[in-house]
C-alpha cells in the first residue's frame, strides 16, 4: 500500500469534538477537514461505530479519513452512545435509538459552517449495517453511502443464525461486545468524570446473548434494521462492497437486485476488511474508487462512476486448501446487470455414481454425521491474518455424504449462488442440513468453495417453523453462499452433505440420521460461460500515513485441535492475542486478548460446550485499568444455558464484579 502525505488541500484534525443531541447526550467525534473549510465548505462523510475512535479504530481511521479530507471532505468518526468517550448507555445493536442519534449527527454536520450541506455515510461491518439502516430513514442531507461487509437481512445473514440454525458466533459476538463496551472513556478527554461514566456502563451492561437467544425465529426483532424488508425506503446512492473470504458477501448481489436507488457492487477475494488494507491480495485503490463515488454523488463532479459496470467481482482460481492465503490468484470480471444475462444454470444430479448431468435411477444414501464434523470449517467470519480460513476438507468429507463429478475436461467457472434441491428424510423431529461445495484436485485435496445451512424445521420459512415427521420424505431447497470460482481442468466438483457442522453451528438436540434420495436431488451451478471481455483495472492501494505507535507486545494467533481417542471428545482452542500498542500521539497503551474454546463428543450433541475469555487493558503514566469477561454456553434437549462474568480492575484492585446465569428454551433449534 502506498502512503500518501501530500493532498490537494491541507488537513486539520479536531481530536475530540462533542456533538450534543436533543436529549442532552453528548457523542464524541473526531473530525478531519480541509483547513479552510469554513471559507470553502465541503461535504461531510460520517463513520458511526461503537468501537472507540480514541484507540479501537484509530490506526484504521488514520489511513482513511485524512485521505478524504485532503481531497475536500469533512470526515466525522463518531462513537455511538455508551462507547468510547460518548455519554449514555448502549443496550443492544441497531436499536431505533442508534438510528435516531445518527439522524441528529447528520443534521448537525450538514448545518456546520464548514459543510456544504450534503453528507455521505460509510462503514464496514457495524458501520456498513447502520449506513444502510440510516439511509432507509431518508435524512434529507444524506445523498450517498458506502457499505462494506454488511447485510440487508439481520436474521438470515448475520452472526446470529444461518438458515434458521444457531451459529456459535452468536455467543462469540455477544462476548466480544461485552468486552468492548466494558472499557472506560479516556480520562484525558473526560477528566474526573471518567470513573462515574465507567461505573454506569459496568452496572448497566446488557447480556446480549440472552436477548438474541430470545428470538430464535425471524420475528419483528430481526426485521427491524433489515433493509430487505423495504428496499424502496432507500433513496441514497449505494456502493456495496464485500469479500469472498468474508461472511457478508451475499448482501451485495441482493442489494443490486433489490434496490431502485442507484447502486454499484464490488466483491474481492478479501476477508472482513476495507479493500485498501485487505487480505488476501490483491488489495485495490479503494480510497480512489470511493473518491470517485463521493465526488459524483456529493459534489456533482462527473467522474465516470455511473458508467462503471454495476457489478465487479474477483473470479478466484483453484488453489490448494490452506487455513490462510496471502494472495488468491484470479482475475477481475464484471457484469452489465444483476442478475446477469450471461449466466447459465447447469444441473448436476446426485446419484450412486456421484454428480452427473443426467438423472440416474433413485438411490438412497444415508449418513449420521459425527458431531465433530465441521472441524475444518474455519472461522465463521475471517477478520485477521491468521489460520481462520477452511483448510483441507477431507476430514469433514469423511463424516458427510459425498457426491463427486467426473474429472472436468475443461475449465468451469460459476458466479453467483449455487442451489441444491434435495429429497430427504430424517429420523428425528429436529435436524439441519449442511451443504459444502468443494473443489477436489487430482491428488484428492478438497477445498471448500462455498457452503449453506438449513434448519429443516424451517423448511417452509423462518417465521413459523415446525418439527419434522421422522421417516417422512421432504423436498427442500437450499441456497449456498454466493461465490465466483473457477474449477481447473482435471478437478472434480464435490457436494458434501452432513447433519452436523461444529463449531460453526450449534448441534441438534439428538444425533440425526440423514437419508438423501439420489436421482430426485440435484445441484444447480450458475455457470458463467467464457466470453471476450476487458477486465476492470484498479489503481494501486493508497492511504494516508499511518498513526505513529509503539509495539509493546507482538500479536499472536493460533487455532489448535485436541482429540481424546478414548472418549471421542474434541477440543478446539482459538487464541487471538492482538498484542499491546501505545499510540504515541497521546500515550494511551491498549492490549487485547480473545480466547475461545469449543468442545464436543463425536457421538453426543449434548456434550457441546463453548467458552470465551476476553482481556482488555488500558494504561498511561501509571494509570491502568483492565476488564476480564467470560461467557460459557451449553445445552440440554430443552434449554440453552448461559453463564457470563464481568470483572473490572483499576490499578490491580477489583472494582466491579457481575455474574449472569440464565436459561432460554430451545424452539426448533
Amino acid at each position: 500500500m502506498k502512503s500518501v502525505g501530500q493532498f490537494p488541500r491541507r488537513v486539520e484534525e479536531i481530536e475530540n469534538c462533542w456533538i450534543t443531541l436533543s436529549d442532552g447526550c453528548r457523542l464524541a467525534a473526531r473530525i478531519w477537514r480541509p483547513a479552510n473549510a469554513e471559507d470553502d465548505p465541503v461535504p461531510a462523510i460520517l463513520e458511526y461505530l461503537p468501537y472507540r475512535k480514541r484507540d479501537g479504530t484509530a490506526a484504521r481511521d488514520a489511513l482513511t479519513h485524512p485521505y478524504f479530507a485532503g481531497h475536500g471532505y469533512a470526515c466525522l468518526r463518531v462513537d455511538m452512545r455508551g462507547n468510547g468517550e460518548s455519554d449514555g448507555l448502549m443496550h443492544d445493536e441497531y436499536l431505533a435509538q442508534e438510528q435516531d442519534d445518527a439522524l441528529e449527527v447528520i443534521a448537525w454536520a450538514a448545518a456546520q459552517a464548514w459543510c456544504s450541506g450534503t453528507v455521505g455515510m460509510m462503514g464496514i461491518s457495524w458501520g456498513g449495517f447502520n449506513a444502510l439502516q440510516v439511509a432507509a430513514r431518508r435524512p434529507p442531507a444524506l445523498k450517498a453511502i458506502i457499505t462494506v461487509c454488511s447485510t440487508d437481512d439481520r436474521y438470515a445473514d448475520d452472526i446470529h443464525y444461518k438458515g434458521g440454525a444457531l451459529l456459535c458466533e452468536n455467543l462469540g459476538w455477544a462476548s466480544t461486545m461485552l468486552s468492548y463496551s466494558s472499557r472506560p472513556p479516556d480520562p484525558a478527554l473526560v477528566a474526573e468524570d471518567w470513573r462515574e461514566i465507567w461505573r454506569q456502563r459496568l452496572e448497566n451492561m446488557p447480556l446480549l446473548i440472552e436477548t438474541w437467544l430470545g428470538h430464535q425465529h425471524r420475528d419483528e426483532y430481526w426485521k427491524h434494521g433489515s433493509v430487505c424488508e423495504d428496499f424502496g425506503a432507500i433513496e441514497a446512492a449505494v456502493f456495496a462492497v464485500g469479500g469472498w473470504a468474508d461472511a457478508y458477501s451475499n448482501a451485495v448481489p441482493r442489494l443490486l437486485a433489490g434496490l431502485s436507488a442507484p447502486v454499484k457492487g464490488l466483491v474481492g477475494p478479501w476477508v472482513h476488511k476495507y479493500p485498501h488494507i485487505a487480505l488476501p491480495a490483491p488489495a485495490i485503490g479503494f480510497l480512489q474508487e470511493a473518491l470517485r463515488w463521493w465526488d459524483y454523488w456529493l459534489k456533482g463532479i462527473d467522474t465516470g462512476v455511473t458508467d462503471d459496470p454495476p457489478y465487479i467481482a474477483y473470479m478466484q482460481d483453484s488453489m490448494p486448501p490452506r487455513p490462510w492465503y496471502d494472495e488468491r490468484p484470479g482475475r477481475w470480471i464484471s457484469e452489465p446487470a444483476w442478475p446477469s444475462p450471461h449466466k447459465e444454470r447447469r444441473a448436476f444430479f446426485l446419484g450412486g455414481d456421484g454428480l452427473a448431468e443426467t438423472a440416474a435411477p433413485e438411490t438412497a444414501h444415508t449418513v449420521c454425521s459425527p458431531q465433530t464434523t465441521g472441524v475444518a470449517c474455519g472461522a465463521f467470519c475471517a477478520m485477521w491474518s491468521g489460520p481462520d480460513l477452511p483448510p483441507d476438507q477431507r476430514v469433514d468429507d469423511a463424516g458427510s455424504l459425498v457426491f463427486d463429478s467426473a474429472a472436468l475436461p475443461e475449465r468451469l467457472e460459476f458466479f453467483g449462488a449455487p442451489v441444491i434441491e434435495v429429497e430427504l428424510a430424517v429420523d428425528r423431529p429436529q435436524a439441519f442440513l449442511v451443504a459444502r461445495l468443494c473443489d477436489v484436485a487430482p491428488g484428492g485435496a478438497s477445498s471448500r468453495v462455498t457452503y449453506g445451512v438449513l434448519n429443516l424445521t424451517h423448511r417452509d420459512g423462518h417465521e413459523r417453523p415446525g418439527p419434522l415427521e421422522p421417516g417422512k420424505r421432504y423436498r427442500v431447497r437450499l441456497l449456498l453462499d454466493d461465490a465466483a470460482h473457477s474449477f481447473a481442468p482435471g478437478h472434480r466438483i464435490r457436494l458434501a452433505l452432513s447433519s452436523a457442522y461444529w463449531p460453526l453451528v450449534w448441534p441438534s438436540p439428538e444425533a440425526v440420521t440423514l437419508t438423501v434420495f439420489g436421482g430426485a436431488s440435484a445441484l444447480e451451478l450458475p455457470v458463467r460461460p467464457a466470453r471476450d471481455e476487458t477486465p476492470p483495472v484498479f489503481a494501486e492501494a493508497e492511504a494516508a500515513p499511518p498513526r505513529a505507535a509503539t509495539e509493546l507486545r507482538a500479536p499472536r494467533r493460533s487455532r489448535t485441535i485436541e482429540q481424546d481417542v478414548a472418549s471421542g471428545q474434541q477440543i478446539i482452542r482459538v487464541v487471538n492475542d492482538f498484542g499491546e500498542r501505545r499510540i504515541d500521539e497521546h500515550g494511551l497503551a491498549t492490549g487485547e486478548i480473545a480466547r475461545e474454546t469449543y468442545s464436543i463428543k463425536a457421538d453426543d450433541p449434548l456434550a457441546a460446550h463453548m467458552e470465551t475469555h476476553w482481556t482488555e487493558t488500558l494504561e498511561r503514566d501509571g494509570w491502568r485499568v483492565r476488564t476480564e469477561t467470560r461467557s460459557v454456553m451449553w445445552a440440554d434437549a430443552e434449554h440453552f444455558h448461559i453463564r457470563a462474568e464481568l470483572e473490572a480492575y483499576e490499578d490491580g484492585e477489583r472494582v466491579h464484579h457481575k455474574i449472569w446465569e440464565t436459561s432460554v428454551p430451545r424452539d426448533c433449534v
